[in-house]
């Protein structure tokens, strides 16, 4: 068994559905279901609770009694059959429950081959930023197919690209493991020394995760501002949008390819610092030169500011923390970093964007500001 390549298949599978999640599936419940904006915005605001619930509650839980393998393997088979149920309905009442379960499953996923791949770095010694690129590759591919996929069938074939990628992430699961990720938690991996409670005693870890829920929470505005800030305010044609937006995921790829090799060794006070600058350039860019050639050279540092704050964050789970409480930190991570932080961010952006529209990314240094002076206080106090 190959523990690199089956690390970069999981991830560049996982990101290939994960494409379909993040950027079409609010457009599938519209177009395909036939929501309305309210509807799909009610269901998805709520989908994100439950995301965050599970990831911070749910999957931890679930790690302490079963292996990474199997765990892996019951998320997938679970978000198999939560999408399947999508099929037959139509009303609202029926998309709300199916999207809440939806949601308790199929996110949990992301930290789960998380987990799985900081396992594999602290005990096998393999390169997360080689294997991590797949999983930035098969995003893009994903998008560019479904894209094509979209215009010639029409937004129906959204949920059914998605059944189609889960079953061979099914088929990739049932597939020989690496040994290491076979192994069920013992009783000792249960005991409260490796508690959700215990892991916010860890020296640094909660100035840690200060530091990735500004810095990840302030992507809030980019997400979710950027096609039409690109469209209505700076008047792209759409044809164009998507190369601009996948501008920032080809850097990001290209920070992994290299991240082991350059940044493996580096203090993660360095990392971050380094992230949350960049983070801050980013912004006031977009905000002080509002045009497309300003915005494209931005989307450059997507490349530290997300790809490089994400390492650190591995970086630093997987050199301080025991295997036992990887899971809990990725769990917290996914629950409070990539999703509460971004919800309540994105009301903030909201409100910023009503005023002026560059100004729901310049509102986005209110958080990363705050990051760099907490790095350059704490690095000393805490090692990081």
């Amino acid at each position: 068994m190959n523990n690199q390549r089956w690390l970069s298949q999981n991830f560049f599978l996982f990101f290939f559905t994960w494409g379909v999640y993040l950027q079409y599936w609010s457009g599938w419940l519209s177009g395909a279901k036939g929501l309305t904006v309210q509807e799909v915005s009610f269901i998805m605001g709520f989908g994100l609770v439950a995301r965050a619930f599970s990831t911070m509650f749910i999957y931890p839980f679930a790690s302490k009694y079963f292996s990474d393998k199997k765990l892996t393997l019951l998320l997938v088979i679970s978000s198999l059959i939560a999408a399947l149920l999508y099929v037959p309905f139509n009303t609202f009442p029926a998309l709300f429950a199916i999207t809440l379960i939806f949601s308790l499953f199929y996110p949990s996923l992301l930290p789960a081959i998380e987990s799985s791949a900081s396992t594999l770095v602290q005990q096998t010694k393999i390169h997360y930023g080689k294997s991590r690129s797949y999983g930035s590759i098969g995003f893009v591919i994903s998008v560019l197919i479904l894209s094509v996929m979209i215009g010639y069938v029409g937004e129906k074939v959204i949920l059914w690209a998605m059944i189609g990628y889960l079953m061979i992430m099914l088929i990739l699961q049932i597939m020989p493991t690496p040994e290491v990720l076979l192994a069920k938690p013992t009783v000792e991996d249960r005991s409260r020394a490796f508690s959700m409670r215990s892991l916010w005693k860890v020296k640094g870890f909660p100035v840690v995760m200060i530091i990735v829920i500004l810095l990840q929470g302030s992507l809030a505005s980019y997400y979710n501002y950027s096609y039409i800030y690109l469209q209505q305010y700076l008047q792209v044609n759409t044809f164009y949008i998507g190369m601009i937006l996948n501008v920032a995921v080809l850097f990001e790829i290209l920070f992994f390819l290299i991240a082991d090799r350059l940044f493996a060794n580096k203090k993660i006070s360095t990392l971050f610092f380094i992230a949350a600058i960049g983070s801050t350039l980013r912004w006031i860019i977009i905000f002080v030169f509002p045009n497309v050639g300003a915005f494209i050279f931005s989307q450059t540092l997507h490349s530290v500011s997300f790809a490089m704050a994400h390492y650190a964050f591995i970086q630093y789970i997987t050199k301080s923390l025991p295997k036992q409480q990887i899971a809990n930190a990725q769990g917290l991570y996914s629950a409070l970093a990539t999703s509460l932080s971004a919800a309540v961010l994105t009301l903030f952006g909201g409100y910023l964007y009503d005023i002026t529209p560059g100004l729901a990314f310049l509102g986005m240094t209110i958080f990363t500001i705050p990051a760099i002076i907490i790095i350059l206080l704490s690095k000393k106090a805490y090692q990081i």
